[in-house]
């Protein structure tokens, strides 16, 4: 038969119903969408739980118990790379507002960088250090905004900035406080903390590198985590290897070969009858290759479509990463369904004929 005939008679087979090509569609369009769908789900849940450790600052390490150098603590962003912060800071001298002189409010003196780790999670802010910072429940407290003057006991200080510190499992002291930004080179610090996503265990010991030997001593000094909120031996890379659903184009493999499977096995009596009228092998292996790859190819298109849509309505910050793992499903039941049709009807012979009517 020519290639001509062959396809004309696969699709007369398909607009005749000939080989249930609507409902053999219909099984891959939900199986192939439900499986890249789960999977996309699946990560999308991974990204959304590493997006709230970063916005909680639970991948912020901070070293405490000796004397910190702070230009050697701002340093540590440039060593670590473009996706790290760092920054020193110390307690400062209580303030009293002159409108509510018997009660006094707790500040902390910081460098540049610890101002810019400190408002990284808020869109849209910039580390501005020509003023005081406060917490928004100061701010709530007292009436103030950016750009507002704050009269305290000792002087009167432009607030340059306000800045959010949720109570969500991170260390309390910058909720109600006021950041004073100082010169790295003013005297030494107490704390150096360094903001690092993904994390390294390199973090960790360049923050030891931070000390200085003074009367305090280090022997003392350790590493913590800023927000104890959350699980410290948390990683992001083992957690997306590890998922349930890592095997998901497998699955979806193996449903499409048991579909192909199915779709030549309830036909097999019509195929070896066609052998047996003197349709060449080759033709019927093709003629079973074009059908299969029409419903099956149509199915996967659909389903990559809807995957699509679910992508960039819930894929957060990468929604073609998400993407290209949740179509690998369909796109894998479409090889599994085409490989197992082809291979199945390899074993149709004409000589089975009258066992297969037998059979019906």
């Amino acid at each position: 038969m020519r290639i001509r005939s062959v396809v004309s008679e696969a699709m007369r087979n398909i607009g005749s119903g000939v080989s249930r090509a609507f409902t053999m569609f219909l099984v891959m369009l939900i199986a192939g969408t439900l499986l890249g769908g789960y999977e996309a789900m699946n990560v999308i849940g991974l990204e959304t739980e590493a997006s709230e450790r970063i916005r909680s600052d639970a991948d912020v390490k901070s070293i405490v118990g000796g004397d910190v150098d702070g230009g050697a603590c701002d340093r540590l962003a440039g060593v670590l790379g473009d996706s790290a912060s760092a920054g020193a800071m110390r307690a400062g001298s209580r303030i009293v507002m002159q409108a509510t002189p018997g009660k006094d409010i707790a500040s902390y003196e910081v460098t540049s960088d610890m101002l810019r780790l400190i408002v990284s999670g808020m869109s849209g802010m910039r580390a501005d250090a020509s003023g005081v910072w406060i917490s928004s429940d100061v701010a709530g407290d007292f009436g103030l905004a950016c750009g507002s003057l704050m009269r305290t006991d000792t002087g009167t200080v432009r607030v340059a900035g306000v800045f959010d510190w949720p109570n969500d499992g991170r260390d309390t002291r910058f909720a109600y406080a006021v950041i004073v930004p100082v010169s790295s080179d003013a005297s030494m610090f107490n704390e150096c903390w360094v903001k690092q996503w993904p994390q390294s265990e390199q973090s960790e010991s360049l923050l030891y590198s931070t000390l200085v030997v003074s009367g305090r001593g280090g022997g003392g000094a350790g590493v913590t985590q800023v927000n104890r909120g959350f699980d410290a031996r948390y990683d992001a890379w083992a957690s997306y290897m590890n998922r349930q659903t890592r095997w998901m184009s497998w699955v979806g493999f193996a449903v499409g070969v048991l579909v192909g499977v199915v779709a030549v096995r309830r036909r097999r009596l019509e195929y070896a009858g066609a052998l047996h009228s003197g349709q060449g092998k080759g033709s019927q292996l093709l003629g079973i290759m074009i059908e299969t790859s029409i419903w099956s190819g149509l199915a996967t298109l659909c389903s990559c479509v809807l995957l699509v849509a679910y992508c960039a309505r819930m894929g957060g910050s990468d929604p073609s990463g998400v993407l290209l793992g949740a179509v690998r499903a369909p796109v894998a039941m479409f090889a599994g369904s085409v490989t197992a049709a082809v291979a199945a009807g390899a074993f149709v012979r004409q000589s089975q004929l009258f066992r297969y009517f037998k059979k019906r």
